[in-house]
C-alpha cells in the first residue's frame, strides 16, 4: 500500500507542441508586443499587469483559469518557458519572467527600455 501521492494519475511525460494549444500560445506571441498568460486570483499576475499599466502599455492577457484548455495551454509553457507557474511573462515574443521579475525590472528601468 503506497501513500496517497503515489495513487494520484502521473501527467502525460510529453507535451503536444502542434496543438490547438500551442497554436494559440504562438499566435498570441507573434501578434501581440506584450503577453501575459495569467490566473484572475493570482495576486503576482496582479502585480505583474500592474507594471505595465503604470506605463500605459498594451498587454495582450490570458486568463487560464478562465478557459477549459488553461491546463493545457499552462503545461506549453512550461514546456517553453521551464516552469508552469503564472504568471509568464513575454515581451516580443521573448519570455522575461514571472511577477516578481517584471517588478524587479519596473523597479530598476529596464522594462521601461523595451519600450523608447
Amino acid at each position: 500500500m503506497g501513500s496517497v501521492i503515489s495513487q494520484l494519475p502521473k501527467p502525460a511525460d510529453t507535451v503536444n507542441m502542434n496543438s490547438p494549444q500551442a497554436e494559440i500560445v504562438k499566435s498570441a506571441l507573434q501578434n501581440h508586443k506584450v503577453v501575459i498568460f495569467s490566473k484572475t486570483y493570482c495576486p503576482f499576475c496582479t502585480m505583474a499587469k500592474e507594471q505595465f499599466r503604470k506605463l500605459d502599455i498594451a498587454i495582450h492577457v490570458i486568463e487560464l483559469d478562465q478557459r477549459d484548455d488553461g491546463d493545457e495551454i499552462q503545461s506549453i509553457l512550461g514546456e517553453i518557458t521551464g516552469s508552469r507557474t503564472v504568471p509568464r511573462c513575454f515581451i516580443n515574443g521573448n519570455f522575461i519572467g514571472g511577477g516578481t521579475d517584471v517588478k524587479k525590472m519596473y523597479d530598476q528601468g529596464t522594462l521601461q527600455k523595451y519600450f523608447t
